[in-house]
């Protein structure tokens, strides 16, 4: 399939595109929000698309067109204040869905945060970005695509072991960045994960039989 991926800039977001790239079932388009981010991609013959996820459901609709699958992996970072939060990390991700569902593309992966679900267990200190995050998975829930929603624990740039735990409220942890990326790969055509939801952390199994036991 062809898979679309918003906030490919990201950290998750280029290992995502790399394995996509890399892989011989699927092929990628990376949206990308500055020109000067697309030498990046192109000087590994990537396709990209410069838009803003400020932007209006159109614009990111046109960009998505000719794909089958949409992996939202975009965030504000962290030295942005809440406006922008609300801006990218909700209402981004809601007109993503939007975008997908005039489009008719029915496969969406969303990464969110751990335990966004579940207000009592919300970090204090970024408050607002698990309300941006447990209300973009909402809106999510609530519309008719085929979803996946993959809550990762702590974030860490350190090489991923393609070991991981996967699963409605596992114990608090650290996950790393590539493995995030290697479970949405794995997840874009592993049926169990089909309207579903986890959370990821690292763990002692493989990621594809812990996808099939979520």
């Amino acid at each position: 399939m062809k898979v679309f991926v918003v906030g490919a800039n990201g950290q998750i977001g280029k290992h995502l595109v790399d394995l996509l790239n890399d892989s011989q079932e699927h092929r990628v388009r990376a949206m990308i929000r500055k020109e000067e981010q697309r030498q990046h991609f192109e000087k590994n013959g990537i396709e990209s698309v410069v838009v803003s996820l400020t932007g209006s459901v159109e614009e990111i609709a046109n960009a998505a067109k000719g794909c089958d699958a949409i992996v939202f992996t975009a965030g504000s970072g962290g030295r942005t204040g809440a406006d922008q939060t609300l801006l990218i990390d909700l209402d981004g991700a809601v007109k993503t869905i939007e975008a997908a569902e005039n489009l008719g593309i029915d496969r969406f992966i969303m990464v969110s945060a751990f335990q966004a679900n579940n207000r009592d267990n919300w970090n204090e200190a970024i408050k607002p970005y698990y309300v941006a995050k447990h209300y973009a998975d909402r809106a999510l829930l609530q519309s008719d695509l085929l979803y996946t929603i993959i809550r990762p624990g702590g974030l860490v740039n350190e090489p991923g072991t393609g070991k991981v735990t996967a699963a409605e409220g596992v114990d608090r942890g650290s996950i790393s960045r590539e493995d995030v990326a290697r479970t949405i790969l794995a997840a874009l055509a592993e049926e169990n994960t089909y309207r579903r939801s986890f959370d990821l952390v690292a763990g002692d199994t493989a990621i594809s039989a812990a996808l099939r036991k979520i």
